[in-house]
């Protein structure tokens, strides 16, 4: 699943009339980019889920269909129905007891078909989440959990047993996590994953590549000048 129902409050202007996801990068779309990286990693079904701007988000989207992806829409009501609320919605549309879902915003150029198959091993031990966590970027110094030399993921970024790392919007999951949240009500990620923290079920791993919150211009304008030098480091 895709998380694509944002509003970009601060990306504003740009996002008052272009929705998140299709703010472009690298000469495509943040969406596109993830599109791609998951038909590369083998992805047969993906679920998106337009809610500002949506109707944009569906009218581009039809256009870059992949002949061996099927694309399926969940849209939500405004204001969005918040992470967790979201992929509860979409449960039936995923229709499998465990999947990935990426945060349209974050540009990570991962491995996903290899970053799949630790997480499955590790829900097939008996957690419910596996996590990308990355180094604390500046604009998030305090991090959001903490990561032990056990993969097991604890739900405060000060826990003593851990590593203080931020959240990547990438994880994968077991669809019993969300089964309990009421379908259409909003309901945000962090509460029920810190939950499933305290019980033990949540593990991760850190991610030290390339990854960025394209949550401001200054972000967005710092990836797409990377970007740039690093394509024109690839022609010379």
């Amino acid at each position: 699943m895709i998380l694509a129902a944002g509003r970009g409050e601060r990306l504003r202007p740009l996002t008052d009339t272009c929705p998140k996801p299709l703010v472009e990068v690298g000469g495509k779309a943040l969406i596109d980019h993830w599109l791609d990286r998951l038909a590369e990693a083998g992805c047969r079904r993906v679920v998106v889920n337009p809610c500002w701007l949506g109707e944009r988000i569906v009218a581009h989207l039809e256009q870059q269909r992949r002949s061996a992806m099927e694309l399926l829409f969940s849209p939500e009501p405004a204001p969005g129905l918040e992470t967790a609320g979201g992929v509860r919605q979409a449960l039936p549309l995923l229709d499998a007891a465990s999947f990935l879902v990426v945060n349209a915003d974050v540009y990570c150029p991962l491995d996903l078909a290899a970053f799949v198959r630790r997480a499955c091993r590790q829900l097939e031990a008996g957690f419910l989440a596996h996590l990308l966590l990355v180094p604390n970027p500046a604009h998030h110094p305090g991090g959001d959990f903490a990561l032990g030399g056990d993969a097991m993921v604890y739900p405060e970024a000060v826990d003593a047993r851990g590593e203080p790392l931020t959240f990547a919007g990438i994880g994968f999951y077991r669809a019993e996590l969300f089964q309990p949240l009421p379908a259409g009500a909003r309901a945000p990620l962090a509460p029920l994953l810190r939950a499933a923290m305290h019980a033990g079920k949540v593990s991760g791993e850190r991610h030290d590549g390339l990854w960025v919150d394209v949550g401001t211009p200054e972000r967005l304008e710092s990836l797409r000048r990377q970007l740039s030098a690093a394509g024109k480091e690839r022609t010379l």
